[in-house]
């Protein structure tokens, strides 16, 4: 169990919190493009200096848990266990963050916002695709760093492509016919379970010459082959 924050910490938990709430309140009552970060920090009982020293934009106030639950997942993953399998990590690294999501009903209810936001707000999809990709790629990265003797980089990324795009279309399409944020949760989970499921009984792919990623000319991770890669994820 981790230590217990400091009151400094709490503080600022606290007002992270409290800009959040009122944030996502005002971008449902007023609109999203029509609220101002002024309107933001006045409704949090902030200066408008304090909302910058937290937050960057109105964007990063949306997204702030995602990054969160983004950084739990990388920490998972690069904490490999001893003999653990590629799926068996990445299967960890899931339900660690649908855990967090499930033990903590305020984040259910903020993620149910911001994803009718996304699907409503044109200049917020833009972001949120980019988000995805950029989540992805720290994920691949981490978990070829993580198992460099299992997956090359194309390998990696169509083990996390498969498993995130998954959990993320199944969950904005039960929160786009109105379901709960239960529901919604249990849906993202599902998917993903399915994915890594399906994922297991994936055969051995041909084998092919070793190549480096990083060979000049070629793009990175172009027909990489190690040692070990003849292996299926998570054999």
């Amino acid at each position: 169990m981790g230590e217990m924050p400091g009151l400094r910490e709490r503080k600022k938990l606290r007002t992270r919190r409290a800009l959040t709430a009122a944030a996502l309140r005002l971008f449902m009552e007023k609109g999203y493009e029509q609220t101002t970060v002024s309107e933001i920090a006045m409704a949090a009982d902030v200066s408008t200096r304090t909302f910058f020293s937290y937050f960057a934009s109105k964007e990063e106030v949306l997204f702030h848990t995602s990054r969160e639950h983004i950084d739990r997942a990388l920490r998972t993953v690069a904490e490999r266990r001893a003999g653990e399998s590629v799926i068996g990590l990445l299967t960890r690294a899931i339900d660690a963050t649908f855990d967090a999501l499930a033990d903590n009903p305020e984040i259910r209810r903020n993620v149910m916002v911001v994803n009718h936001l996304v699907m409503t707000v044109p200049s917020l999809q833009a972001h949120a695709l980019l988000l995805l990709f950029d989540t992805q790629r720290e994920l691949v990265e981490a978990l070829r760093r993580a198992c460099p003797d299992e997956l090359d980089l194309t390998q990696a990324a169509a083990v996390v492509g498969g498993v995130v795009g998954a959990a993320k279309l199944a969950g904005f399409i039960r929160a786009n016919r109105g379901d709960t944020p239960e529901e919604v949760l249990a849906a993202g989970r599902e998917a993903a379970e399915m994915t890594l499921a399906a994922l297991r009984a994936v055969p051995p792919p041909p084998s092919r010459p070793a190549r480096d990623d990083t060979e000049p000319g070629r793009p990175p991770g172009h027909g990489r082959r190690e040692s070990g890669g003849d292996d299926p994820p998570g054999r």
